[in-house]
């Protein structure tokens, strides 16, 4: 494996007055301007992450009538797999 395949993609930014200001605070946290970057990357991506996203995405998957039935056949399935004493709540 190469350096770069194990460190994954490089990426340029221009800090403004605000930007530089927090990754100032973060040096003096102790860390690096790569571990600063991906925390926030991470944290922000994390953050996004609201109920009301999650019940649109719920509300996509869910109008996705295919997906749907793919999903009740999976079901069947693996309810088909459990032993006899299981079924029914036996």
């Amino acid at each position: 494996m190469s350096y770069a395949a194990a460190m994954g993609r490089a990426i340029h930014v221009r800090l403004d007055e605000l930007s530089e200001g927090a990754m100032a605070h973060l040096h003096n946290c102790g860390m690096t301007d790569s571990e600063a970057v991906r925390t926030a990357l991470i944290e922000c991506a994390a953050s996004r992450i609201t109920p009301q996203a999650l019940r649109a995405e719920m509300e996509q998957l869910a109008a996705d009538e295919a997906d749907v039935a793919n999903s009740l056949d999976v079901l069947r399935f693996m309810e088909s797999l459990e032993p006899p004493d299981q079924k029914a709540g036996a």
